[in-house]
């Protein structure tokens, strides 16, 4: 089985687009090594955008069914990681608006100054970002992550989130300052 290497880069590598054309074919094998390639960018995704490692874990099952169901609509025209990245950012989007357990918050509704028995027996330890990220409510950390992280606009994080531009905007702006003050405890 041929292992592909992540590129940086927006373009397909000779290599990848060999992969992606075989599994547009349908050989299982390529799709698995583009699975193979890909499948940890996926979860980190899933991760930080749900904060759940089991929903994740599962979510990325449902990004790869769905890649593989629509692998005849992908060009080319870009590397297919940002094309996964797009597929994966959907899905779990859709996730999170189907799911009726769990009300999306504002940062407004959420308590993120840990109290001192959260903060542990080091009072100079420091949370790092991931603990920062799960500590903001799904709705935050989801338009944190696609505008600083993952770099979307605010437009396109608004029609992603059914919100508007400007909720966008102060949603950020919340949670940039609640994790200054998480990281800065």
């Amino acid at each position: 089985m041929q292992t592909l290497l992540h590129v940086g880069r927006n373009e397909l590598t000779h290599d990848e687009r060999e992969v992606v054309k075989r599994a547009q074919r349908g050989d299982v094998a390529a799709f698995e090594s583009l699975y193979h390639a890909h499948a940890s960018m996926v979860l980190a995704l899933c991760r930080r955008m749900t904060g759940d490692n089991q929903a994740a874990r599962e979510l990325v099952q449902d990004v790869f069914v769905r890649a593989w169901e629509r692998l005849a609509s992908f060009r080319g025209q870009s590397a297919f990681g940002t094309w996964l990245h797009r597929l994966a950012v959907n899905v779990v989007l859709e996730r999170l608006r189907s799911d009726k357990r769990r009300p999306l918050a504002t940062i407004d509704e959420v308590s993120l100054i840990p109290t001192r028995h959260e903060a542990g027996a080091s009072s100079d330890a420091r949370m790092d970002i991931e603990t920062a990220l799960s500590r903001l409510p799904h709705g935050s950390r989801q338009i944190y992550l696609l505008y600083d992280v993952y770099g979307y606009s605010h437009d396109e994080i608004a029609a992603m989130l059914g919100i508007s531009a400007a909720t966008a905007r102060v949603q950020l702006w919340r949670a940039r300052r609640a994790m200054l003050k998480v990281l800065g405890s």
